[in-house]
């Protein structure tokens, strides 16, 4: 994984611990408004392409925050 990869798992994670407290629907739907929102097309296509999101081997949330994540 490159350092690249490793940073966006970073910032993810980050974003899916700040909106884990809301109730489930709502954070999966917030984490996906803020990457869609924040993100380049190129960080979330980086992103989705990810083994750890399209196997969903990541945090469940932003597994399924990843469904609704806008690709270039």
């Amino acid at each position: 994984m490159s350092a690249e990869s490793k940073k966006l798992l970073v910032m993810a994670g980050q974003i899916t611990s700040f909106f884990r407290a809301y109730p489930r629907d709502e954070a999966v739907r917030a984490i996906a408004e803020h990457i869609n929102k924040f993100w380049t097309r190129k960080m979330r296509d980086e992103f989705l392409a990810l083994p750890e999101i399209r196997e969903g081997a990541s945090d469940p949330l932003l597994v399924a925050a990843s469904k609704s994540i806008r690709a270039g």
